[in-house]
């Protein structure tokens, strides 16, 4: 019988391989990278236990889940930023639509909020533009220009 499958050869010999190494090495080699991360997982987790440490969960029941679903993905973002900078920071304008999603949410989801609850709201999207702009500014350095 034919041995049919392929031989597993060193990527070093890839001509590709010193490009994307050099693109890894900028990717990482930033201190910008680190420093965006943290502050994106602790707003998500923010976002996601906000409806209980203002205590609008019997005022505002539809932004509970809502707040609790996007700090959840605001909070897996940054952990995929973390854990694999380089394919995940494509998805940098997915945090600036969920900053302005948040900002606008309150009328949208809410019925009738109050001060507080639109304020948070407004801070977190804020926040989370804020920082899904800057990483999209990471991002478009980290890629070679043609």
């Amino acid at each position: 019988m034919a041995n049919v499958s392929h031989p597993r050869d060193d990527i070093a010999g890839h001509p590709d391989a010193p490009e994307m190494q050099a693109r890894y090495d900028r990717m990482l080699g930033g201190r910008d990278v680190v420093l965006v991360d943290g502050p994106v997982f602790l707003l998500g987790l923010y976002c996601a236990v906000s409806p209980w440490i203002l205590h609008y969960t019997t005022s505002q029941p539809a932004l509970v889940p809502h707040n609790l679903i996007v700090g959840i993905a605001i909070g897996l973002l940054a952990l995929g930023f973390t854990a694999a900078p380089a394919r995940m920071y494509g998805l940098s304008g997915a945090m600036c639509a969920l900053g302005v999603w948040m900002v606008v949410s309150p009328w949208i989801v809410g019925t009738d909020p109050d001060a507080g609850v639109i304020w948070n709201n407004i801070i977190i999207g804020v926040l989370t533009l804020a920082l899904g702009l800057m990483c999209v500014a990471t991002a478009s350095r980290s890629t070679p220009r043609t």
